[in-house]
């Protein structure tokens, strides 16, 4: 079998964060803001991955870039569940007004 080149797995992590990028850039929604930024830490844990190739280092630095990723995606949804009991609401313009108030 042969191995895929480098150059696929570049693409890949750049169709990630790119896509990324868009979600966090365009939507309002909290939980569409964290999946964006899911999307952009899985591109960058694909190209430490990718170039660590036959390094082990590399790849448990990007086993525990995801177990981090795990955690703030906890934190972060607690905090949502917060907001969301006393606005009633997880859009993020709502909720900068309603701050003000």
């Amino acid at each position: 079998m042969n191995e895929l080149d480098p150059i696929y797995h570049l693409y890949l992590a750049a169709v990630l964060f790119s896509a990324g990028v868009f979600v966090v850039m365009s939507k309002r929604n909290v939980v569409f803001v964290l999946v964006g930024i899911e999307l952009i830490l899985n591109g960058a844990n694909l190209l430490i991955a990718t170039f660590s190739r036959g390094n082990l280092n590399g790849q448990i630095f990007a086993i525990f870039s995801i177990v981090l990723t795990v955690c703030e995606v906890a934190v972060a949804l607690a905090i949502l569940l917060n907001i969301y009991k006393k606005y009633t609401t997880s859009n993020l313009d709502e909720v900068r007004e309603l701050r003000n108030e």
